[in-house]
Formats: C-alpha cells, structure tokens, sequence
C-alpha cells in the first residue's frame, strides 16, 4: 500500500478558510458571516436603487437583522459571550 500524499489545503474565496474544515463549527460560523456580511451588502445596494419607503425600510431592517447574526456568529467563534463557555452551561 502506498503512503498517501498530503495534497495542499484550498481555501475558500470569501473567508479564507482551509476548505477541508467542514468539521470544525469555527469554520461554518465563519462561512455563514462572510455569506450573511454579502447579503447585508446587497440589500444595501439595493435600498439606494429604489424609491419606495416600504421597500427601503423592509431592507434596512433585514440588513439590521442579519447584522445581528452576524455579530452572534462572530461572538461564538470568540467564545466571548457567557452562553458560549462551557462551564457556563453547565452551572
């Protein structure tokens, strides 16, 4: 049998991330922002694209939303947030 080769690591485009990771819960939370961060960028885009006060409003406040997911992604990858330490959960 012959030893395998290691083959280098790819990376994703948008996070940077090695793409063999899909076990890591990091590099999921890290993919979901950098994709979220994108949408967020669009519908902003978009708001400056349109009249309509009810469209503009709909955007700006699912851009917000997603903005919170974001930073909920960015505080588990951290582990900065008390629900994220373990010991927390089970005290």
């Amino acid at each position: 049998m012959q030893p395998r080769t290691q083959q280098p690591q790819q990376r994703t485009a948008k996070t940077g991330e090695r793409a063999g990771d899909v076990h890591d819960p990091i590099h999921h939370a890290r993919k979901m922002s950098a994709e979220l961060t994108a949408m967020i960028d669009h519908m902003r885009h978009d708001v400056d694209q349109v009249d309509e006060p009810q469209f503009k409003a709909m955007f700006e406040t699912a851009a917000e939303v997603m903005g919170g997911l974001v930073t909920a992604f960015r505080h588990y990858e951290q582990k900065n947030e008390h629900a994220w330490n373990r010991q927390a959960r089970n005290s």
